[in-house]
C-alpha cells in the first residue's frame, strides 16, 4: 500500500477516472482524458488543476519582511500587501534550494509557496534563517490549492464570487481575499501555464465543494480538469523552469537566466546592504563569465529530446544536456530547454541532441516558445 499523501480532492479525481501517479510523496492526477486534449483546453478555454501538493508556509511578525530579505534572494520587505513575487532560496554557494512564490498577505504576514518535493528542506532552512525575528507555521496539509488557467478563467471565476470586480481587476502576481462559491479563498492571479489564470488557496475541507462548483460553472465554457502531464507541457512551452530539471543545488539563478530575481542592492532600515544567504557567491557569479547557459531548442525532426539527453555539435562534441523536452501540442514540433556552453547559445545555432543513439537536429531559439496574446 502506498504511503503517499492523498490530496483533499482525491475522491473527486477517482470519480473522474483520473490516472493517478506518485509525485513528490503525493498521489496526484496525471491525466483525466488525454494529455493533448487537456493541454489544448487550457490554451483555448480553461483547465482546472489540483495543486494541493504544493507547500504553504506562513511567516508572520513585525520584522517578517526584513527576516525574509535575509533568508531569500529577493527584496520581500518592499513588496506591497496584496502583491506576490517570484523568488528563490539559495545555499551559501549560490545553488538553488528551491524556487518560490511569496505573497504578502498584510503588513506582518507573508505566504511562502514551495515546491512539493522541497517543502521540508525549505521549512527547515527558513526556521534556521528567520531565527526569532519571525514565526513560521506550516499550513501545507491544512490548505488546498486549486488553479483555473486559460483565456476564459476570469469569466468562469468571476461568475462565482460577489467580489467579481476586485478579482477581475487583479494584476498579474496580485491577490485578494474573496468568497468563491460561498467559500473563503485567497485568490491570486498567478499560474504556471503561460496563460491568464488564478490560483485559489482554501481550507482543505472546503476543496471538494469548490472543485465541484468550478467544474459546473466552467463546463459551458469548455473547462476540463487537467493533470500533471498537461501542466508540464504547458509550462515547458511557456519556458518556465521546473525544480529538479532547470533548477537544482548545482545551478545558480544566473545559470538559468534568472539573475534578475537576485536583489544584490537591497538594504536594511539603516541603508546597509542586506547580508542574505548566498549573497557573496551570487555577487561573484553575476560578474563572472558563465560556464553554461539555458537555451530553448526547436526540434527540426519528429523525435523529441528528453531530460538528460546529451546536446552535441554537428561534429559530435558534447556541449550540454537537455533539462526538459517534449512535443509541443501548440506549436506542432518538439521543444526542449537545455544547458549549453555559451559559445553555442546564440539564436539560430544548429546543434544535435542524442536521442537514443541517433542525432536529432535542433535549433537554438528564444525563450519562451509560446507567449499568449494579450
Amino acid at each position: 500500500m502506498s504511503d503517499d499523501i492523498l490530496s483533499p480532492l482525491h475522491d473527486e479525481h477517482v470519480a473522474l477516472g483520473a490516472a493517478l501517479t506518485s509525485f513528490a510523496g503525493w498521489q496526484m492526477p496525471l491525466r483525466y482524458s488525454s494529455d493533448i486534449a487537456e493541454h489544448q483546453a487550457v490554451r483555448t478555454a480553461a483547465g482546472l488543476f489540483d495543486l494541493s501538493h504544493m507547500g504553504e508556509l506562513e511567516v508572520a511578525g513585525t520584522d517578517a519582511g526584513r527576516a525574509l530579505d535575509r533568508a531569500l534572494v529577493g527584496n520581500l520587505s518592499a513588496l506591497e500587501p496584496g502583491r506576490a513575487r517570484y523568488t528563490m532560496i539559495c545555499a551559501e554557494d549560490g545553488g538553488v534550494i528551491d524556487d518560490l512564490v511569496v505573497y504578502r498577505l498584510s503588513t506582518d504576514r507573508y505566504l511562502v509557496v514551495a515546491n512539493a518535493s522541497n517543502v521540508a528542506v525549505v521549512r527547515e532552512a527558513l526556521v534556521e534563517r528567520l531565527g526569532e525575528d519571525a514565526l513560521l507555521v506550516d499550513n501545507s496539509l491544512a490548505t488546498a490549492l486549486v488553479a483555473v488557467q486559460g483565456p476564459l478563467a476570469e469569466k468562469i471565476l468571476t461568475g462565482l464570487t460577489p467580489q467579481a470586480e476586485a478579482v477581475a481587476a487583479l494584476r498579474y502576481y496580485a491577490s485578494v481575499n474573496a468568497t468563491v462559491a460561498g467559500i473563503d479563498a485567497l485568490v491570486a492571479r498567478t499560474g504556471y501555464t503561460g496563460e491568464d489564470g488564478f490560483e485559489l488557496f482554501v481550507a482543505a475541507e472546503h476543496a471538494p465543494a469548490l472543485w465541484a462548483a468550478l467544474l459546473e460553472a466552467g463546463e459551458p465554457h469548455g473547462l476540463v480538469p487537467a493533470g500533471l502531464s498537461a501542466r508540464d507541457s504547458l509550462r515547458l512551452e511557456a519556458g518556465m523552469p521546473l525544480y529538479g530539471n532547470e533548477l537544482d543545488r548545482t545551478t545558480t539563478p544566473h545559470d538559468a537566466g534568472l539573475g534578475r530575481v537576485v536583489k544584490l542592492d537591497k538594504v536594511d532600515a539603516d541603508g546597509r546592504p542586506v547580508p542574505f544567504v548566498g549573497r557573496d557567491a551570487l555577487a561573484a557569479r553575476a560578474e563572472a563569465e558563465p560556464a553554461r547557459q539555458l537555451v530553448g531548442l526547436q526540434g527540426l525532426g519528429r523525435r523529441a529530446a528528453r531530460h538528460g539527453y546529451p546536446v552535441t555539435t554537428p561534429g559530435g562534441e558534447v556541449i550540454g544536456k537537455v533539462t526538459s523536452g517534449a512535443p509541443s501540442p501548440t506549436l506542432g514540433h518538439p521543444v526542449a530547454m537545455a544547458y549549453v556552453t555559451p559559445e553555442h547559445a546564440a539564436e539560430g545555432t544548429e546543434l544535435l541532441v542524442d536521442v537514443r543513439g541517433r542525432g536529432e537536429q535542433v535549433r537554438v531559439v528564444a525563450l519562451p516558445f509560446y507567449r499568449r496574446s494579450r
